[in-house]
């Protein structure tokens, strides 16, 4: 499998969500009819999309937003909503930073500790808004943060890395075992992110609820370019969502992967879901949200890193309520609002009941998908152009 690069030396064609299309189904289905539910720790959420656990996008206000409308929004314990008792202020001063300042600043907002109080406090504040709670840490702080996580009444723990794995070596810090972890924990534990099959087994193996995949594809993440690692997500998908398959049909366990990251618009979305993905996790879109806290600017998780930055502040824009992006109506021409009606649209075209049969699509190599016949779009800047 693959071909050659050079003498000896093999690499494998990855595709990303540009690179293919999805092929209408020889039945298709009323778009009122489908069923675009999902299920994770024996719950069933209405909407099959989580929001980055991402300063710019999510904080108490849009959790509670976002939960109203049936989806879940992942609060980052590690971000300044944790670290300061007035975030606002402290987002204020990131979102009018320099461009060429921006990370030294993000730096030095982040160095600022966190606080087991605020972790705690926040939780319930989402809570008291009967909403689901959703939080998440890197696997160096699970230990600490999960445990008050729990005692606050989380509903659900992210153990979130730019790549995580059971066999993790240092020699530094003392290494998670997400075993031992995923077990003494009571709520489900989400736990990524991955790009490769073996890995992706081995973490459900381990007790995870739910495995995050992607590395790099986000709008404001630089890993690729620094470090040069990442898998598109097409292919990410497909190779987890084998992995997914496998486990369930040897241990009856039936553990969702959830496609993080590379997503602007629904027709993205819906890619991932036929590659076979059973959630999508967005950051981006929803940094364009009213009720965004970065108020039109978002900014990668890595950005803050003291010593290697992954990640950048970009302007992504206001242009729409949470309630639009999501159920629209749409108001912009890019696909980039109405996100569940791109979905349920898109099943209905296909002719899938369910995300279990989305996952089932057939799907084309396809990079002129994005051109062909898009001459007037690109040339004016609407539509596909932009």
């Amino acid at each position: 499998m693959g071909e050659y690069i050079g003498r000896n030396r093999k690499a494998r064609r990855c595709y990303g969500f540009d690179e293919i299309a999805l092929v209408p189904g020889s039945v298709t289905i009323n778009p009122n009819e489908v069923d675009p539910t999902w299920k994770l720790g024996g719950k069933t959420y209405q909407v099959p999309i989580l929001a980055s656990a991402m300063d710019g996008v999510v904080d108490v206000k849009f959790a509670i937003a976002f939960g109203k409308l049936g989806g879940l929004a992942v609060l980052n314990l590690e971000g300044v909503q944790t670290r300061y008792e007035n975030p606002e202020e402290v987002i204020a001063r990131i979102v009018k930073a320099d461009p060429v300042k921006a990370t030294a600043l993000t730096q030095a907002i982040y160095r600022e500790p966190v606080k087991p109080k605020l972790i705690a406090k926040r939780i319930q504040e989402i809570k008291k808004a009967k909403v689901p709670a959703v939080v998440s840490s890197i696997p160096q702080r699970a230990e600490e943060f999960g445990e008050i996580a729990q005692d606050a009444g989380a509903d659900l723990f992210v153990v979130q890395s730019t790549i995580s794995t059971i066999r993790h070596i240092s020699s530094e810090y003392e290494v998670l075992d997400i075993a031992k972890f995923c077990d003494r924990m009571n709520i489900p534990v989400i736990v990524g992110n991955c790009v490769t099959y073996d890995v992706c087994y081995e973490l459900m193996e381990a007790g995870a609820s739910a495995v995050l995949v992607g590395l790099g594809p986000g709008a404001a993440c630089t890993t690729r370019g620094v470090i040069g690692v990442g898998v598109p997500q097409v292919t990410a998908t497909v190779d987890c969502a084998a992995a997914r398959n496998d486990y369930f049909d040897k241990s009856g366990r039936y553990v969702p992967i959830i496609t993080d990251g590379g997503m602007r618009t629904g027709g993205d979305v819906c890619k991932a879901f036929a590659a076979g993905s059973d959630a999508v996790m967005i950051g981006s879109p929803f940094a364009r949200a009213k009720e965004a806290p970065g108020k039109g600017y978002h900014w990668g998780m890595a950005t803050p890193h003291a010593n290697l930055p992954r990640g950048t502040r970009i302007q992504v824009r206001v242009t729409g309520t949470i309630e639009e992006i999501l159920f629209g109506p749409a108001r912009l021409d890019d696909g980039s609002q109405n996100l569940m009606g791109a979905i349920v649209t898109c099943m209905g075209s296909v002719g899938a009941k369910n995300i279990s049969e989305f996952q089932k699509t057939e799907i084309i190599i396809a990079p002129s998908i994005q051109t062909e016949g898009k001459l007037f779009q690109r040339a004016q800047g609407v539509g596909m152009g932009k």
